[in-house]
């Protein structure tokens, strides 16, 4: 190709460019034993692309929409390639359609306002049951009586502190027992509410208390008096506390159908969202994306909602079609459960942010009212009003987890827990 201009005059001008394409019609190819520029290789690859040649589209535009091909573009990479493009396709992740667990748990109480099930990150499940709480270890499967509130009073609600060792029981008569789960000793009884705690949540020492009194306490168990601090808004029972994950912000849901976010130092709710139209008992903070809160409200709602407390504003809201009782936040994958009452009694999982369904799972006979998750983050809990623990697979593992914790000996049968 010429590169330089010429000085005698010529009729036709010749136009150069900034690209240089050179030729290689003249190269030598069989000297170093290479193929021509036509190889099979080309005239895969060209297939593949634009589909089979035919004279009437030789030397045609390659862009060209001529032929349909059947197949997805994968599928012929791979099939007319031999192999040199390799881009396997992600198997689907599935979902069981069981449980590979089932309790009986005689005197799981069908009530929505309490909260009987969590598990505790040693990875000790806690259920009350009737008066009573029973710990089961997840490791050994091995079931424990933990106390006995005697015929007059009765289980509202149990939480682990984020240690695993010591466990908060809320009852009817308005009282928040500390156990130590490893002795099965009581530490100290608090007083404060004048009817039952069916919600309680815990940041480092500090627990948080909600009862039928509309009234939220906030304790110190490293201190003498029953609470620090009191916070009022609500007008009906509260049946929902949860702590964010950085431990800033606490979100209560009530039978007033609001749910409120307070920050550690305000006695008055510094957010307050009045969007739903039942009560509030399911709460959810993301541990994915910081101030991102899920709620759900009851039978005349049935909708699950997202807030963004960073801006106070409202995200977008689902309609389920049934009653939601709880939620869950997966922390390996950024998904979350939810469980319903009236009318469908099933469990939900979704994909944030697209609040597509991914699987439903089904198997209680009543409403699925309790809900916790395993400290791996794979395994849920289920509990109802037809007296059954239901454990499922759902999520996968962590990404830097190494080993999996071991949830008991495989059970297709039903054990009782107690």
């Amino acid at each position: 190709m010429n590169l330089t201009t010429s000085n005698k005059p010529s009729h036709s001008r010749t136009i150069y460019s900034d690209r240089f394409i050179p030729s290689r019609t003249g190269s030598n190819f069989y000297l170093f034993n290479l193929s021509a520029p036509k190889s099979e290789y080309a005239a895969r690859i060209r297939t593949a692309l634009v589909g089979p040649e035919s004279p009437s589209v030789t030397g045609g535009n390659i862009f060209k929409f001529k032929i349909e091909t059947k197949q997805p573009l994968h599928s012929l990479l791979y099939d007319d390639l031999h192999g040199v493009i390799q881009n396997p396709v992600k198997p689907l992740r599935t979902f069981p359609e069981s449980p590979y667990k089932v309790l009986d748990a005689p005197g799981l109480e069908d009530n929505f306002y309490l909260n009987l099930v969590d598990w505790s990150s040693r990875n000790i499940l806690a259920v009350g049951l009737d008066n009573s709480v029973y710990i089961r270890n997840a490791c050994t499967s091995k079931v424990t009586k933990l106390c006995d509130l005697g015929e007059n009073d009765s289980v509202c609600s149990v939480g682990w502190d984020p240690c695993g060792t010591n466990l908060a029981v809320g009852t009817s008569e308005g009282k928040v027992q500390i156990w130590d789960a490893s002795q099965c000793k009581r530490i100290r009884t608090m007083d404060g509410h004048q009817k039952r705690v069916g919600a309680l949540a815990w940041v480092t020492s500090q627990l948080s208390s909600g009862g039928y009194d509309r009234s939220i306490l906030q304790r110190d168990i490293r201190v003498q008096e029953n609470h620090v601090s009191k916070l009022s808004g609500h007008k009906s029972e509260v049946c929902a506390l949860k702590w964010s994950y950085n431990d800033r912000e606490l979100a209560s849901g009530g039978n007033d159908n609001r749910l409120y976010v307070w920050n550690q130092h305000s006695t008055q709710p510094v957010m307050k969202y009045c969007e739903h139209t039942a009560a509030v008992k399911a709460i959810a903070w993301s541990p994915h994306l910081y101030g991102l809160l899920a709620s759900g409200g009851g039978t005349t709602d049935e909708c699950i909602r997202f807030w963004n407390t960073t801006t106070n504003s409202h995200l977008r809201c689902i309609n389920t079609g049934s009653q939601v009782c709880n939620l869950i936040w997966s922390k390996n994958v950024n998904e979350l459960v939810s469980t319903h009452g009236y009318c469908q009694n099933h469990i939900l999982v979704w994909r944030y942010s697209t609040m597509s369904k991914l699987a439903t799972l089904k198997g209680h006979e009543a409403r699925v009212l309790y809900l916790a998750i395993s400290p791996d983050g794979k395994t849920i809990v289920t509990g109802a009003g037809d007296e059954t623990l239901r454990f499922w697979n759902v999520f996968p593992s962590p990404r830097s987890q190494k080993t999996q914790i071991e949830f008991g000996d495989s059970f297709s049968g039903r054990t009782q827990i107690r």
